[in-house]
């Protein structure tokens, strides 16, 4: 491997400096260019599953169905007191039905004097409008209870098809991330091959580099232009990259990513 580094004089605007100058054959510097489009891609795809679309609807849907849980407990419990309640109604209205019952059947068969049958129809009078009250509130139990069931009959509808549209979208979100996973391992397979063209010294650079620069350490310079900060470099900078070597390992003074010439760099 024809990997090599030195140290020499370099200079910038304000100061002298010294720099450490990397030599690498150019072909190993084009290999770079097919990692980065690897990292870079590699870098896609587990921004894509950090974001997929189906999260934002999915923790929705999850809220919405929390939500018919909590008023499907409230109406199920509404629904059961009223229940509780109409019983009581029931039991209320055949109370008074069974004493009006008995009462007629003691004045019917005419047993008792004057005074007591007397009493007997009054009671029964006393009884019949009672009843009546009593009928009437159980038929407004009777409604209110119909339509308790009828919401909670509702709710849970609407819950079975909120839960259905949730599994669909993580159903949906699955197969995202598996043809994702799937694109991942057929990208990165391709990596070890490019790595090892690459050299230790040149790839450390530029993992380094790439580690502190958004993922992006090595850029072609195309048409006069870094790819990695889209600027359009100066004639003073691009007159020193045509006296450079072809080995030496270039970096951009603006980005500071390594700068890979190609024969589309307009040099």
């Amino acid at each position: 491997m024809d990997l090599r580094g030195r140290c020499q004089q370099g200079s910038s605007r304000q100061t002298r400096i010294r720099r450490c100058v990397l030599k690498a054959d150019p072909s190993r510097q084009w290999r770079l260019l097919d990692l980065q489009a690897i990292d870079t891609r590699l870098d896609q795809i587990a921004h894509a599953k950090a974001h997929l679309p189906q999260a934002a609807a999915i923790a929705a849907a999850e809220s919405e169905l929390s939500g018919f849980d909590v008023d499907l407990v409230n109406a199920r419990t509404a629904a059961d007191d009223v229940q509780r309640e109409l019983v009581k109604a029931e039991q209320d209205v055949q109370l008074v039905r069974d004493r009006a019952a008995r009462d007629q059947g003691r004045l019917d068969s005419g047993q008792g004097s004057p005074k007591e049958l007397t009493s007997l129809q009054h009671e029964l009078v006393s009884l019949a409008r009672r009843q009546s009250e009593l009928e009437d509130l159980q038929l407004e139990v009777m409604e209110r209870s119909e339509s308790l069931l009828d919401r909670v009959s509702a709710l849970e509808q609407a819950r079975s098809e909120a839960a259905k549209r949730l599994e669909s979208l993580r159903s949906e979100q699955a197969v995202a991330q598996r043809d994702l996973d799937a694109e991942a391992g057929q990208v990165a397979a391709k990596r070890p091959d490019i790595v090892a063209g690459i050299g230790e010294d040149l790839l450390g650079l530029y993992e380094k580099i790439r580690a502190s620069s958004g993922g992006v350490g090595a850029a072609e310079l195309k048409q006069r232009r870094c790819g990695g900060c889209r600027l359009e470099l100066g004639n003073v900078d691009l007159d020193r990259i045509r006296k450079a070597p072809e080995d030496e390992v270039l970096r951009c003074e603006e980005c500071r990513r390594i700068l890979v010439r190609t024969a589309e760099s307009g040099l």
